[in-house]
C-alpha cells in the first residue's frame, strides 16, 4: 500500500514537502517515483529515484524538485520548492520502470494507486 501526505496550500514561489509511505518488503529494491494529476489531466511522472539513489526528473520540475528516500522507513519524499500555480495537482508515489530519457519512464503498476495528496498553489 501506498499513501502519501503532506499536501496543502501553498502562495506560489513557496516550498512544501510531500512524503509517501510504502508498506511491503520490496520497498529497498523498487524504483520509485513521484506522479501527479491535476483537474482534467492525465497523471503524470514527475520524478523518480532508483533503489541505488539514483534521481531524474521531468522538465517541468527539474531544478525546483527533488526525489529522496529513506530506506529504513519505507518512505519516498518530494521536496518542492519555487511553486508555480500550475503546480497544482493531486500527487502520487508508485512503483516506476525509470529509463533514459526521462520521459521514457512509466508506472510499474498502472492499476495499484493509493491515496494522493492535493497540493494546490495560489494566490
Amino acid at each position: 500500500q501506498l499513501q502519501a501526505s503532506g499536501g496543502g496550500l501553498v502562495q506560489p514561489g513557496g516550498s512544501l514537502r510531500v512524503s509517501c509511505a510504502a508498506s511491503g518488503t520490496r520497498f529497498s529494491r523498487d524504483d520509485m517515483g513521484w506522479y501527479r494529476q491535476a483537474p482534467g489531466t492525465q497523471r503524470e511522472l514527475v520524478a523518480g529515484i532508483t533503489s541505488g539513489g539514483t534521481t531524474d526528473y521531468a522538465e517541468s520540475v527539474k531544478g525546483r524538485f527533488t526525489i529522496s528516500r529513506d530506506n529504513a522507513k519505507k518512505t519516498v519524499y518530494l521536496q518542492m520548492n519555487s511553486l508555480k500555480t500550475e503546480d497544482t495537482a493531486v500527487y502520487y508515489c508508485n512503483v516506476a520502470i525509470l529509463r533514459r530519457p526521462f520521459s521514457a519512464s512509466y508506472v510499474r503498476w498502472p492499476h495499484h494507486w493509493g491515496q494522493g495528496t492535493l497540493v494546490t498553489v495560489s494566490s
